[in-house]
């Protein structure tokens, strides 16, 4: 089977252009994020990616000023990059006006790297003649003067997510109503106005992943009613999440136990949304009531 290249992006830019924004927003798209890693040590990283056996195909690095001692290295070490045939890279340098940068840092009250006791347009000034050669070797500029930091995360998120899926990581979690509402859910739906398979004695030992309850639980016609109107939902929702900037959404599905309702509903909410969006499923409370 042939080993896919890795796909390595370099963060780099102005201080206060967004760097942090952009990491998270990579992290959220599964990439292994390195922030600050000194430009010296990107050939030997790049050597234990390759090692990783595939493991490890897509990795993002955040390269600034604040490792400026070993900064100058950058050059040397991107050329060595050039001759490598296990890895596809791009460098992403985040830019803004002056008056912009200048203006965040003063909200952050946090000083310039680059300015001890000076204001920080000197220390932006000096950023901007250190970081002019590798600006010219950018794949992509983005000026994020005018942007909010969910606008940025958009951008890049649009930029590098699989074009094949949409961005929005859903996980779809059951529950007993018994145990507790789950505390991380966005959203949250109760099913106990269905007919309890609980009450049937062959089908009380078994779950909502079993035929025999699956099919019990969707033979209503309540069932059938409650799932269109639950999908349409939906369908309108999560490309407002998406739209939004969200990455991660959790859908609680509840029953009284957690065990045969709600894990069916949530079986088939996941089956159905599977095919256009990145989801998981959590049953929580399916093994509780036996062990």
């Amino acid at each position: 089977m042939e080993k896919r290249p890795i796909h390595l992006i370099i963060i780099t830019g102005m201080s206060g252009a967004g760097k942090t924004v952009a990491i998270q927003s990579l992290e959220d798209l599964g990439y292994f994020c390195v922030d600050n890693l000194p430009p010296i040590l990107i050939p030997k990283f790049v050597d234990l990616t390759v090692q990783s056996g595939g493991k490890m195909n897509k990795v993002a690095l955040v390269i600034d000023l604040r490792g400026r001692e070993f900064f100058e290295r950058l050059s040397e070490s991107l050329v060595s990059l050039d001759f490598s045939e296990m890895l596809d890279y791009e460098i992403i340098f985040l830019d803004a006006e002056d008056k912009t940068l200048v203006t965040r840092y003063k909200e952050t009250r946090r000083r310039h790297p680059l300015s001890s006791e000076s204001s920080p347009i000197e220390g932006i000034i000096a950023e901007r003649k250190l970081l002019d050669e590798i600006k010219g070797k950018a794949s992509q500029i983005i000026d994020t003067t005018s942007l909010k930091p969910s606008e940025l995360k958009e951008k890049i998120i649009s930029r590098f997510a699989d074009e094949n899926k949409n961005r929005l990581s859903i996980n779809i979690m059951s529950f007993g109503f018994k145990y507790g509402l789950p505390i991380d859910a966005d959203l949250v739906f109760d099913v106990r106005f269905l007919p309890n398979p609980h009450y049937i004695d062959e089908l009380r030992p078994s779950t909502g992943k079993d035929a025999s309850v699956y099919e019990y639980v969707m033979q209503w016609p309540e069932t059938k009613e409650f799932l269109v109107k639950l999908l349409d939902m939906l369908n309108f929702l999560l490309p407002s999440y998406q739209k939004e900037g969200k990455s991660q959404l959790v859908i609680g599905i509840g029953c009284t136990g957690g065990r045969h309702r709600s894990v069916a509903i949530t079986e088939y909410i996941n089956q159905t949304l599977t095919s256009d969006w990145h989801t998981s499923v959590n049953h929580r409370d399916v093994a509780k009531e036996h062990g």
